[in-house]
């Protein structure tokens, strides 16, 4: 990415306002004539009145709503200066400006100061320009000159569009020209704003000088207060909208999208994030026991906890549904996560409310789930589905538990998946009819990883997901035509593209179904390659799920030495040569190996697989 580029070990976030600084104040010596001296008594009062103008409107700072970057009415004293007189009066009340905001400022950092000096000197140089190039010519107001005046704005807040864009895309990594239309869309307004004001401004200052001055000053405090009482009521409105009346914690439609935006900067900046799944143990036992009302109440109890708690680490709580709570943790390592909610549980355990004898424990407790970002996460749902997964295994082991996803306790034992298996072999044997060599294959594909489950150590999470996931892996291909399923001639490029689809589908098939939309990313993924060349997201090393990795290998294992209508089938020495040959570009070296010691183990000295070849 742009933004993780570096020279000499400076980041582009770094070089970006040093270029900047260096373009204004290039240009701001270039243009800049002084003549302080050569003004009139009334010229210096009206350059004083403009600067004290200037100065007490960007005390009237303002916001657009929903996310438009702070404005404020000063560029309109600027426009006017550069209209009436020329561009070096309108940079001697902006040089001004910026001298008495850094002493008036002295805690704000002085780059700050010069970065913004800067970038309101591009915009007035670069807009008189393009102004006098127009025709526009300095003085009282000329009918003749709106096109030149409505050029020159354009160009002022274009090039200050440009430069908080460039910003922002440094920053947070989006598209450019995304974030380009995001800035103008919410400042389109208060840039027609400016123009007109700046057009006031010059009528009344030519015509009514220091009067004129006081009125426009006068309508742009009232207009900038309007806007100031118009974002703060939308603050208001937004505040009810992303609030659960009941706990006072934010809703779920508020943690989607925050979860989204955490998840994107965690990304670009490959910091820790973590999910927490909470839950109320055995909430309807009490509900059922001392009704609604107190029940609402400890929700409410429950939600003050989680909320005071999480904004003195910075963390985002949220009600989920019902007894449910999400705690998003920026920042945060799967050990700090479990550290800090296993606090809020004990915590809570402590907490008396009445009528907690009821409960199994005899005190208030909650179980939990927590997923922390991986490389193999791309998206919230998948972080999503880990906590899910790990409060499920919380509850499992008899609530009033954290439980981290990935912790490698076996339980496999604990979990019976036979149901699981008969219901997806019922759509898997749609293949019987369309390509029973799909149908075996799957069937192979599934009982490897049922044995390198064994080796791999999984937990009862992983060994369900990875098990299932080999068993449907192919469910997508039931969308091929039965014709290219059993060509044997060479493939088109757009019959390749047709077959590389079969794992798109196969991902919206399964998602289709609650029980089984964890096993998406093993359908998904099992084409990529460990060095970004495999299909459909180009993901490599890490980026693809372990349990992707090693469905790669076994998946492609069982193409070698089963029949194919379009290869010659591969004995297993022949097979293993090439899978150990590919270890590093299509498949983990690390994983590779350890399949490959299975295949010895089990099939060395066999008829299958003779000592004599080695």
């Amino acid at each position: 990415m742009f933004t993780s580029l570096r020279i000499n070990g400076i980041t582009w976030r770094q070089i970006y306002p040093m270029l900047l600084c260096l373009l204004g104040i290039s240009l701001f010596g270039i243009v800049y004539k002084p003549s302080l001296f050569e003004y009139s008594s009334s010229e210096w009062i009206l350059l004083t009145s403009m600067l004290g103008t200037s100065f007490v409107l960007y005390f009237f700072t303002f916001q657009l709503p929903p996310d438009g970057s702070k404005q404020s009415m000063d560029s309109a004293v600027y426009l006017a200066c550069m209209f009436i007189y020329d561009v070096s009066f309108a940079l001697t009340v902006l040089f001004l400006n910026a001298l008495v905001f850094t002493i008036y400022q002295r805690k704000v950092a002085l780059r700050k100061h010069l970065i913004n000096f800067c970038i309101y000197s591009n915009m007035v140089i670069s807009s008189s320009a393009i102004y006098h190039w127009a025709g526009g010519s300095t003085g009282a107001l000329d009918n003749k000159h709106l096109f030149a005046y409505t050029l020159a704005l354009t160009v002022y807040f274009t090039v200050n569009i440009l430069c908080i864009s460039i910003f922002y895309f440094l920053d947070f990594g989006n598209r450019l020209r995304d974030t380009l239309k995001n800035q103008f869309k919410a400042s389109l307004t208060i840039y027609i704003c400016t123009l007109i004001l700046s057009i006031v401004l010059t009528v009344l200052v030519v015509y009514n000088g220091i009067v004129g001055l006081l009125l426009f000053t006068g309508l742009s405090i009232l207009l900038s207060r309007s806007y100031i009482k118009m974002y703060n009521l939308y603050l208001q409105v937004e505040e009810r909208a992303i609030k659960d009346t009941h706990t006072g914690l934010y809703n779920h439609n508020f943690f989607e999208r925050i979860l989204e935006k955490e998840l994107h900067i965690c990304i670009l900046n490959t910091t820790n994030l973590s999910l927490a799944m909470i839950h109320i143990d055995d909430f309807k036992i009490y509900k059922d026991h001392h009704g609604h009302l107190l029940a609402d109440q400890l929700l409410a109890l429950v939600g003050k906890n989680l909320r005071v708690e999480s904004e003195a680490i910075d963390a985002i709580a949220s009600r989920s549904i019902n007894e449910e709570f999400t705690i998003l943790m920026p920042g945060y390592d799967s050990h700090q996560a479990s550290l800090f909610i296993n606090r809020l549980r004990k915590n809570l355990n402590d907490t008396y409310f009445e009528g907690v004898e009821v409960f199994p424990h005899s005190c208030l407790s909650f179980s939990a789930g927590i997923s922390t970002v991986q490389l193999d996460i791309h998206h919230k749902s998948d972080l999503v589905d880990r906590a899910t997964q790990a409060l499920s295994q919380a509850k499992h082991q008899g609530k009033n538990t954290v439980y981290i996803h990935g912790s490698t306790t076996n339980l496999k034992s604990d979990i019976d998946i036979s149901q699981d298996v008969r219901d997806l072999e019922q759509q898997l044997s749609l293949f019987l009819y369309k390509d029973i060599t799909t149908y075996t294959h799957s069937k192979r594909v599934f009982q490897y990883a049922v044995d390198m489950s064994q080796i791999l150590q999984l937990d009862a999470i992983h060994y369900r997901k990875f098990v299932l996931g080999a068993l449907i892996h192919d469910i997508g291909k039931i969308e091929l035509p039965r014709e290219l399923l059993q060509m044997t001639k060479k493939l088109t490029s757009d019959e390749w593209n047709m077959i590389k689809s079969h794992v798109t589908w196969g991902k919206q098939i399964i998602l289709s179904q609650e029980r089984f939309k964890d096993l998406s990313p093993l359908i998904e993924l099992h084409h990529e390659h460990y060095d970004g060349k495999g299909y459909p997201h180009g993901f490599k090393g890490e980026e693809i799920p372990m349990l992707c990795r090693m469905l790669t290998i076994i998946d492609s294992f069982d193409a070698m030495t089963s029949e194919r209508p379009y290869q010659k089938t591969k004995t297993l020495f022949e097979a293993i040569t090439e899978i150990r040959a590919c270890a590093g570009s299509q498949f983990d070296p690390t994983l590779t190996e350890l399949f490959i010691a299975y295949i010895e183990n089990k099939f060395v000295g066999t008829t299958e697989f003779p000592i004599s070849q080695f």
